[in-house]
């Protein structure tokens, strides 16, 4: 499989160019066009324990959809929910680690499970539960805004706000704190709430703008549901 972004970094579009019978998975509703005769087939991933694991714990959709290439050969194109980049993430020896909602599309040999992250992502507003890919191949990360990727050394550390954070390899290690140090009132003091620090050797990957901020913020501005 080819992966080629366009109309990054605001509002992209991975196409993932497939070569005769070849296949991609993708989240659902992530599609945006075909090329014709490309099958589609929406079917539980890993049997029904795995596809509610990643459906109800991770934060993605029960049912994953599988593209199909014709003998010639042929295109799907995906996209976010929301504005922003994309990043195409090579998986082998070292899985990834996931935010919930960030995960778009992947080959064949990856494999997309479920893995608890701790009460430090809990409490951290990532759900607790992180979506994890391993096996071997691409898989398409999305974000809100732009992405930074970041290479951390052995023993190298970085302070990445809860809801900035996209994904990370599995061997960077990570710990939540409060991002003003003191009681909770200096946090909500600060404007911040919760911070990862992330220490390296590994990759760290986080997005410019925060999806739970454009929530709050909506919440401020729309009028009240009435009855």
């Amino acid at each position: 499989m080819d992966i080629a972004i366009r109309h990054a970094p605001s509002f992209a579009v991975a196409r993932c160019t497939l070569g005769g019978s070849e296949t991609v998975r993708a989240e659902s509703g992530a599609m945006m066009a075909t090329s014709q005769g490309v099958a589609v087939e929406a079917a539980m991933q890993g049997g029904l324990m795995k596809s509610l694991k990643r459906g109800v714990l991770g934060g993605e959709s029960f049912f994953i959809t599988t593209y199909t290439a014709p003998p010639e050969g042929g295109w799907v194109d995906v996209a976010a929910n929301l504005p922003g980049d994309m990043t195409s993430v090579e998986v082998g020896a070292t899985p990834v680690l996931i935010q919930r909602g960030s995960y778009i599309a992947s080959e064949s040999g990856v494999g997309i499970d479920t893995k608890w992250g701790g009460f430090k992502s809990l409490f951290g507003g990532e759900g607790g539960f992180l979506i994890r890919a391993s096996g071997t191949g691409e898989v398409l990360l999305s974000c809100y805004g732009a992405l930074d990727r970041i290479r951390l050394a052995e023993g190298e550390t970085i302070v990445v706000d809860s809801g900035h954070m996209v994904a990370f390899e599995e061997g960077v290690t990570f710990n939540l704190r409060r991002a003003a140090g003191g009681k909770t009132i200096q946090t909500l003091k600060s404007g911040e709430g919760f911070v990862f620090d992330f220490e390296g050797p590994g990759e760290v990957m986080v997005q410019s703008r925060n999806p739970n901020a454009l929530v709050q913020w909506l919440t401020t501005v729309l009028p009240f549901s009435r009855s």
